[in-house]
């Protein structure tokens, strides 16, 4: 079994040493979903909203979210990101809202933490740009899609709505 990683021998919080770790090609996708009601979704889409544009918006905010997460999760490392992009999946239908964030770089530590944050904060900007007209909305589903590079190699989640697309 794996032991964790933010302990020290003691069982204090620690910050990973990573000085003595290869760089190597890394690459996180997240995602989170919306639920919403259809309407929701076709106002998002005809750019009905007083707040402005939706998904310009939490794109922006998923973006700056992935550069700042150092600041926000504990003992996670300062990153020099490569790339951060964050893409919707509207489906009217179901008035849902997939977001999936990927964040790549060449490094020493992985970007799970920078994808997730991407993915959470987008899906919270969501909420706050469309909540006039639904307060009921729900996020759910964050999790990590795939991570490439490191140690532990590669690693994907299999979901019915998730791409398989890198």
């Amino acid at each position: 079994m794996n032991t964790l990683t933010h302990l020290d021998q003691q069982g204090a919080a620690a910050m990973v040493d990573i000085s003595t770790k290869a760089d190597s090609q890394r690459l996180a996708r997240a995602g989170a979903l919306v639920q919403t009601r259809p309407e929701v979704i076709r106002l998002i889409e005809q750019a009905l909203l007083k707040k402005g544009d939706v998904l310009a918006t939490a794109r922006i905010a998923g973006i700056m979210a992935a550069k700042k997460t150092s600041d926000l999760i504990p003992l996670c490392h300062p990153l020099l990101l490569s790339k951060v992009s964050v893409d919707f999946q509207l489906d009217a239908a179901a008035g849902q809202i997939r977001i999936e964030a990927c964040c790549q770089l060449s490094g020493s530590t992985g970007v799970e933490m920078e994808a997730l944050t991407a993915a959470s904060v987008a899906a919270l900007t969501i909420y706050d740009m469309c909540k006039a007209v639904d307060k009921a909305m729900t996020i759910s589903d964050i999790r990590l899609l795939e991570k490439t590079g490191g140690k532990s190699g590669h690693y994907q989640y299999q979901s019915a709505w998730e791409s398989t697309d890198a």
